[in-house]
Parts: structure tokens; C-alpha cells; sequence
């Protein structure tokens, strides 16, 4: 199944996307419940009218779990050799966006870089969940810019100032299940496209811990719940680890593309207030 969610005049949706057309589905739950509902409205086989404004895939009190340093040639560009565990951090909800989004240039930074993502949407949850099982607890597959503000990324000992500025975080609207694309969606094309350009082109098959494992290495630490969402790292060719090094400025264009699954665009907006 695919799923879309969008801006409707009544407010979020989440659709089914058949062949290219939305057809109408319920509004959004945050119990997942809606995805089930908008399958049985699409049955009747109303299409959306028009282009569809993509929507905040986020249920309220989900939390959003990140990997970093899950791709060898990424953690080489960066300085850091293969490691043995994820380097985790969270995002807060304010940093996250859909995809159409102008995302401001903070008043503080101008470093703002572009990272491809495989976003992984938690159907069951669960702690200790042992890796072999793991693929079982996934509801779906999406798309996702872990777009970061590297000098405040590196201001301190963590990670988390640099990655939870305000709507930096781009999800797609559309997801899928697991159904649609191989197993722990891997073997998939992932790029970045900064004004038409390709700036990262690898595989999820890349990823140093998959799916199963991120899953499971997570499951350890925290209780993981319906709606949870994990982003999986991203590949080398990112914008400060390129000499010169390139940073995204007002009027850029930066999407993310995962075969089988979907885009996340987002443009550079001005300086925010």
C-alpha cells in the first residue's frame, strides 16, 4: 500500500496514492487508526482534485529517533572510521516538516547541509526487541532530509543543537509498507538533488546497521511505540565534506529521492525573524 498525507480544508488526511492518483482517505489519527480507514474510503474510489498539498506524517507524541554515521564512506568523509555502535540522537517535533516546506536560514547560521534519509514508521511497538523479529514492528517506509546546521552541530559535545532547528526536518508525504519494497527496504536507490544536481547517490543496502538491527539496537534503551519514527543515516557527499565545502542559501531547491518510495523537497527560504 502507499500512502500520501496532506493539507485538506478540514485539515490533515492520509490517502491512498494508486498509479499516480490520491484517492480520498480519512483524517489523520494519531493511532495509526487512520491508515487503515483511509484504505477502506478509497474503495469507493473518490480521487483528490488537482495537486495535493503534503502534510506532517506525524502523530502527536511520536518520538523521532536518528542514526548517524550509518554509512562507511559518510563516516570516512567526516573523519570517523567504521563504528561499532550507532551514534544516536533525537529530533524534537518543532524540527519537523513536509515536504513543500520553506525552510528559513536561522539568524544565527548559515551552514545549513542536506542529508538523504530512509525513514522508518514504527506499526508495533515494544522493548527488547530481538533483531530477527524486528521487520515485524515496521507499519511503513518514507523518505526524510536530516537537514543540519553543521557549526552548532559541532558547537559542543552532542549533536542535538545542530540537528532540531526549527522545520529543518523534511518528511515526505508519501509512505509505504513494507510490502512494497524488499525487506528491510533494502537494495534501494537513495540521492540528493541540490538545484538539479546530484549530491549524494548510494544504496540502503550501504547502511552499516539496517533496518532489523537499528531497530533492535534501539528496543534496548527505550520502549518504542506506535507512530515512532527512525531516520537511518545518510550517505557520503554532503555539503561540508566537499571542497569547497557547499552550504544551502536562500532560493536553493533540495530534494531527497528513494526508489520505490518517494521524494521530500524542500526550498531555502530568507533569514527567519
Amino acid at each position: 500500500m502507499r500512502y500520501i498525507v496532506h493539507e485538506t480544508a478540514e485539515g490533515r488526511q492520509v490517502s491512498v496514492e494508486r498509479d499516480g492518483t490520491v484517492l480520498a482517505g480519512a483524517p489523520f489519527s494519531d493511532d495509526l487508526s487512520a491508515f487503515a480507514l483511509s484504505v477502506q474510503a478509497a474503495e469507493a474510489g473518490r480521487a483528490v482534485p488537482g495537486p495535493v498539498t503534503p502534510g506532517l506524517a506525524l502523530c502527536s507524541g511520536a518520538r523521532m529517533i536518528c542514526l548517524g554515521l550509518n554509512y562507511v564512506e559518510h563516516a570516512k568523509e567526516g573523519g570517523h572510521s567504521k563504528p561499532d555502535y550507532p551514534a544516536f540522537f533525537l529530533r524534537v517535533d518543532t524540527s519537523l516538516a513536509p515536504s513543500g516546506t520553506i525552510v528559513p536560514v536561522p539568524r544565527v547560521s548559515d551552514r545549513l547541509d542536506y542529508e538523504a534519509e530512509l525513514l522508518v514508521m514504527i506499526g508495533r511497538g515494544g522493548r527488547y526487541i530481538p533483531e530477527d523479529e524486528a521487520l515485524g514492528h515496521v507499519f511503513a517506509y518514507g523518505v526524510f532530509n536530516d537537514i543540519s546546521l553543521r557549526d552548532y552541530q559541532r558547537k559542543g559535545g552532542q549533536w542535538t543543537p545542530g540537528k532540531n532547528f526549527d522545520l529543518t526536518g523534511i518528511l515526505g508525504a508519501g509512505f509505504v509498507t513494507p510490502d512494497e519494497v524488499p525487506a528491510g527496504a533494502s537494495g534501494l536507490a537513495i540521492r540528493s538533488i541540490l538545484n538539479g544536481q546530484v549530491m549524494q547517490e548510494a544504496n540502503t543496502s550501504d547502511m552499516i546497521f539496517p533496518v532489523a538491527r537499528a531497530i533492535s539496537l534501539i528496543s534496548d534503551f527505550m520502549t518504542l511505540r506506535p507512530g515512532d519514527m527512525i531516520a537511518m543515516g545518510t550517505p557520503s557527499g554532503v555539503g561540508y565534506a566537499r571542497t569547497p565545502p557547499v552550504f544551502m542559501a536562500e532560493g536553493d531547491v533540495i530534494s531527497v529521492e528513494i526508489e520505490g518510495i518517494g521524494v521530500a523537497t524542500a526550498t531555502i527560504g530568507g533569514r527567519d525573524a
